[in-house]
């Protein structure tokens, strides 16, 4: 049996531990986000007609904010507590346990992906095959909706919230990442750079890309 990935097991151990303080402060995203909104709403026109899975679901706001315009959508997160967290609070929408990097889903089988700041847990060597998996789920024309922090310099936090974790953060260029989307067979479509808010530490990046038809 082949041993999981160390990063997985330190991002999954590091949301149980903090996922009701982690969904308390982000409580008003994505709503109060205007950027985020007008991305997030692009994207659900673009997939109206197919079903979405959204990747790192977390406490499950962007994917409630998703089915409240209209999509079919369900939630991927690696953390137990996360999935229990998102159940509890959207008791209508599906939420199940799974890792970006090998997704029980048939291949063609979506008409959306969204990978909302989930993808900045995963080192940078092992994001190609992330996309690649992305890529394979998606069906031809179907839509990629990614958000990360821009930088180049990762960042471990081993606190949060009182609790003793050990998580990654992996800020992206997008100029990186649009030719790594590309090598895995997506046309990026859209990319939007905004300044860093107040309370944000770098500038805001969010792409969205296509599997082409």
């Amino acid at each position: 049996m082949t041993s999981e990935p160390d990063f997985l097991h330190r991002t999954r151990s590091s949301y149980d531990a903090i996922a009701a303080e982690y969904a308390d402060m982000f409580r008003s995203e994505p709503e109060a986000n205007p950027l985020a909104r007008a991305m997030l709403g692009a994207f659900a026109e673009y997939v109206a007609d197919g079903s979405v899975v959204e990747v790192g679901s977390g406490p499950g706001r962007v994917t409630a904010h998703l089915h409240a315009l209209g999509v079919d959508i369900r939630g991927i997160d690696l953390s137990p507590a996360m999935v229990a967290l998102a159940r509890r609070t959207f008791p209508g929408l599906r939420f199940d346990e799974g890792s970006m990097t090998a997704l029980d889903i048939t291949d063609g089988a979506l008409g959306g992906l969204v990978a909302w700041y989930s993808v900045i847990h995963v080192p940078p060597a092992r994001r190609p095959a992330v996309y690649a998996e992305f890529h394979r789920v998606l069906a031809p024309g179907g839509h990629l909706l990614m958000g990360f922090q821009v930088g180049d310099a990762p960042v471990r936090r081993t606190e949060a919230f009182g609790h003793e974790i050990s998580l990654d953060f992996h800020r992206m260029m997008p100029e990186q990442v649009v030719p790594e989307l590309e090598s895995a067979g997506f046309e990026v479509r859209v990319r939007m750079v905004r300044e860093a808010a107040a309370n944000e530490p770098t500038p805001q990046a969010h792409l969205l890309a296509r599997r082409p038809a």
